[in-house]
Formats: C-alpha cells, structure tokens, sequence
C-alpha cells in the first residue's frame, strides 16, 4: 500500500479533529478526500507529511511510518498545502532550481515539470507578478520536482480560471497512472472527473469510502421528470408504485422522485396511459456527486 491509515486521532484541545480514522490506498489510485470545512482533512494531510503529530494511531506512506521515518516519508511525497506557501522574491526558474539542489534532482527536471505544469510562458517572471492560479501551479511543479512516488494535494485548483483547470486536472491524471493522488478539494465536478475512489469526512470521522462509480450507483433513489398532457390530481399521481415523493414544479411538469432498483420510466409511461394522458416530456434526473455529498454529510 502507498498510504495506510490506523486508527489516527487528534485533538486541538477540547475539539477532536480526527476520530479514529483509517483506510489504505493503493499505488496508481487517485483518491478524492471530500468533507465540509472543518471536519479534518487539512489535518490529516499533515499529518501524513509529517507537519505535525497524531495523538493516536499510526500512518505509514511507501512503508516509512510518518512518527519513525520522517525523512524517508519527505522524499517520497509531494506536497501542495491549500496556502501554498512560495518565495514571492524568486523568479520561477530560480524557484525551482532552489528546490531542485534541495532534492539533488538534474537541472533538466525542471524544464520537465515547467512543461509538464504549462509554465513555459511565466518561467522567467518573479513568482510575486503571477496571477494565483499560475502561482497554484508553481507549486505543484515543486511538488513534482522530486518525482515522488504519492502527491498529497490540498485544493490544488484553488484560483484557476476554467481553461487552467482543464489543463490542471488533465496533469494530475497523467501523473497519477503511475503514481498515488491523494487530494483533497470542494469542486466535486473536479472529483468526478480525475478519482476513483471517494473517501467522504465528517465531524472527523469516515462517513464514506467508495469507488466512485459505485458511490453514485449505490444510491437507490429515482428522480423522474415528467409532462403530461394534461392536468391531474395529487390522489391519483400518489398511486404510482415506489413512489416515495412528489412535486409539482410547473403547470403540467412533475417531479417524481422513486426508490426502486429498476428504471421507473416504464411504470410512469404505463401510468400515463392508463389514465387516459400522454407524455411530453419523461427524463431522468439522475444525483451527481455533490447532491450525494450534501445527503450524506446531513445525516
């Protein structure tokens, strides 16, 4: 395992941050830590970087325990922390090649990661003239510079515009077919679109641990949308089998919302029919990640 968490807990005093938390990830995946503000996830990134110290539990990442083996576990992540923290003073280049002597990396390793981040055009600028998003990515190319086996990024797209953003995520799922991604963020399109696995904090304990297509899948609940051609009654809209709620939106226009494991569309077509209406609309509304986050997080 790249990342195995056991049984960590800290406090900062009376408050608990993390609840005796654990769960392993495998080298290749790319992990979206997801939960409200507040509920743990800064810590336990540091944690993991070694920043600062559990009360309880243990942490090891590559095999080197975040306690024993700080050292071994530094080179062997990348860290970008959500303030990213950089020497407004340095030019990019200068920057880098700072952080390159640091690791003992070839000076070629830097035009890799400037390519690899899309900072060719800013390379030659003081970090202090670039805009936050080019300075989000200045940071993630110190991050890589030591080619680190685990990434720990946390809110790596924080002040990207939507091109950058693309350009971003597209780097992290290149570098994560080889490498472990661990990141944390509160764009949840973002998750949808670079992890595999979602693992979902609240009030500093696990509430969720899935992949995501299984997360998204799980979910038994149905919101179907329909038009009729006509007006018709609550008393007879309740008759529909499996129906667990109902709204009328506008006019004509319903919103079903169904629990069932089979599609319901059929059921509200046969309903329809029988009572004399037709459709003019019927649609799936299906839940996405962040209306999932929402319910779960509530509970």
């Amino acid at each position: 395992m790249s990342i195995e968490v056991n049984n960590i807990s800290k406090s900062y005093g009376t408050q608990k941050a993390l609840d005796n938390i654990s769960f392993s990830i495998k080298k290749g995946e790319i992990v979206g830590f997801l939960g409200p503000n507040g509920a743990g996830k800064s810590t336990l990134m540091k944690i993991l970087t070694t920043y600062i110290a559990a009360d309880e539990g243990s942490a090891l990442v590559n095999g080197n325990d975040v306690n024993l083996q700080q050292k071994a576990v530094q080179e062997s992540i990348g860290y970008l922390p959500e303030h990213n923290p950089l020497y407004l003073d340095l030019y990019v280049r200068e920057y880098l090649e700072f952080n390159a002597d640091v690791y003992k990396m070839p000076k070629s390793r830097i035009e890799e990661v400037i390519q690899l981040t899309g900072l060719s055009s800013e390379s030659y600028k003081k970090i202090g003239q670039l805009s936050k998003g080019f300075r989000q990515r200045v940071g993630l190319a110190s991050a890589l510079l030591h080619n680190p086996d685990v990434l720990i990024l946390d809110e790596p797209t924080t002040g990207l515009d939507p091109n950058q953003l693309l350009e971003i995520r597209n780097v992290i799922k290149n570098v994560g077919k080889d490498k472990t991604v661990f990141l944390s963020t509160h764009i949840m399109q973002e998750v949808e679109a670079i992890c595999d696995r979602v693992i979902i904090i609240n009030n500093g304990k696990i509430v969720t641990d899935k992949k995501l297509d299984k997360l998204i899948s799980a979910d038994k609940e149905q919101v179907i949308e329909v038009e009729f051609d006509y007006k018709i009654e609550e008393e007879a809209i309740a008759k529909i089998p499996n129906l667990k709620s109902y709204k009328n939106t506008h006019d004509m226009i319903w919103e079903l919302t169904f629990v069932s494991d089979t599609d319901m569309r059929p059921a509200v077509f046969d309903f329809a029919r029988d009572n004399g209406l037709k459709t003019l609309q019927l649609n799936q509304k299906n839940k996405n990640l962040e209306t999932l986050f929402r319910e779960i997080t509530k509970k």
